[in-house]
């Protein structure tokens, strides 16, 4: 099974709806945790939504919060993303571009949002 491909038959439309959740609950954790930073799904740029969907199908073939984690800085790297301190999208860096473990428990703790969420969304859905 190659890159995005997903295993199970789940709708383009199941996928993003799933993806528009784990986006939303996630921008909630963001908030109560202090940073304002992310957009509602709505104002998400396209890149953005994009990584949602990208993270949704991974959950689908099996993904847990390391592999989700793993996958989304792949993606960013290949996008030309590097790490820096402070997130900024015009530069093309992320403070979260390091491998899971060496994430603060916040980071981690949203990975799991992300993955719990869309398992949630998607098994309402069977």
């Amino acid at each position: 099974m190659e890159g995005n491909e997903v295993k199970t038959m789940y709708t383009e439309e199941q996928i993003l709806a799933a993806a528009k959740a784990a986006h939303e609950c996630n921008r909630a954790f963001c908030v109560a945790t202090g940073d304002t930073s992310q957009v509602s799904w709505e104002e998400a740029p396209e890149w953005q939504k994009e990584s949602a969907v990208n993270g949704v199908k991974g959950v689908i073939n099996g993904d847990g919060p390391v592999e989700s984690h793993t996958s989304w800085c792949n993606q960013k790297y290949a996008d030309g993303w590097k790490y820096g301190p402070v997130k900024d999208a015009s530069k093309k860096e992320h403070p979260c571009l390091v491998p899971y473990n060496d994430l603060p428990p916040v980071q981690q703790a949203k990975d799991d949002v992300f993955v719990t969420v869309v398992k949630a969304v998607l098994e309402s859905l069977e």
